[in-house]
């Protein structure tokens, strides 16, 4: 099933989410194997950074909790893996993340310049004490981050929001009137907490993380309908995505395209072609294309 998606031809309407595999060319491009239409990298900040302690993420049985913290190399050491991206043969979405507007703009310019197809901006961390989510509650700010970014690179730029936000719908406005090509949405939910009660203590060593997993995909079809409402830019909508009839449903409510992160653990790296052949069979059985549903959860009865 293929798809446009700004410009570009992709195999399939699944997106790999940023955070679940990694930025080396091999295990992006067995994902693009696996039948994922745009693959994005680890977010990438300004200077190198290891995240959290262990443990970083939970398995809830119903989702997952995490507090990886934003692990990064550093967008200035990363030589190696932008020289085996020159020969990838998938569609790339690069991820950054900075702890103010002008190391958002700093590093973006920067990976602009290693030719991914898209960029992203991550501007919704739940997990992390001074990057993304600041921006991301506050239209101004969200605007003003989104702003400057677009002034240097030259490619598509996305904007990864938070359902954290007072007004999903008019954040993703400011950054649609700021110049973002599209908009991901949502990161995860949180900040939450699980205590083990027998040891009287926080489970996670960053006490607070954000969730994903099945568990808050009706969140994310809320922000996902609730942006659709606000913008004319595309939507890539992601959070609890597991299944065909779950990537059909984020579709009705606005989304161009599927993204998919948890579901990895869930049910293995071919997902993203079991994903696609689910919503091949519901579409096929109900006599409809895939742009014949987007947002059909809007339309009057």
């Amino acid at each position: 099933m293929t798809i446009q998606f700004l410009g570009k031809i992709l195999q399939s309407p699944t997106v790999l989410a940023s955070g679940i595999l990694g930025n080396s060319k091999d295990i992006l491009e067995r994902v693009h194997e696996n039948g994922c239409g745009l693959v994005t990298m680890k977010s990438i900040g300004p200077e190198p950074r290891d995240g959290h302690k262990n443990p970083t993420v939970i398995d809830l049985g119903h989702g997952m909790i995490n507090a990886v913290g934003l692990p990064s190399p550093g967008y200035l050491n990363m030589e190696n893996e932008w020289k085996q991206l020159e020969k990838r043969n998938f569609p790339l979405i690069a991820s950054v993340y900075g702890g103010s507007v002008r190391e958002y703009q700093m590093v973006a310019e920067f990976v602009s310049s290693k030719k991914p197809d898209f960029i992203e901006i991550n501007i919704s961390c739940p997990n992390s004490e001074k990057h993304g989510m600041i921006f991301g509650v506050n239209p101004q700010s969200s605007h003003d981050v989104v702003a400057a970014v677009k002034k240097v690179i030259n490619v598509p730029l996305i904007v990864k929001l938070t359902p954290q936000a007072p007004d999903i719908g008019e954040i993703a406005k400011a950054c649609e009137n700021a110049g973002a090509d599209a908009i991901c949405a949502i990161n995860t939910v949180g900040p939450g907490m699980v205590i083990d009660i027998e040891a009287k203590m926080p489970v996670l060593a960053f006490k607070k993380g954000g969730l994903s997993g099945p568990m808050v995909k009706p969140v994310a079809v809320r922000c996902v309908f609730d942006i659709y409402k606000a913008v004319k830019i595309p939507i890539i909508g992601l959070g609890g995505i597991t299944t065909g009839e779950d990537a059909i449903e984020i579709v009705m409510a606005g989304a161009s395209l599927a993204g998919i992160g948890s579901a990895v653990r869930y049910r293995g790296i071919d997902v993203f072609q079991k994903v696609t052949k689910e919503m091949e069979t519901w579409l096929s059985d109900h006599h409809l294309h895939i742009e014949d549903i987007k947002g059909a959860a809007h339309k009057e009865k």
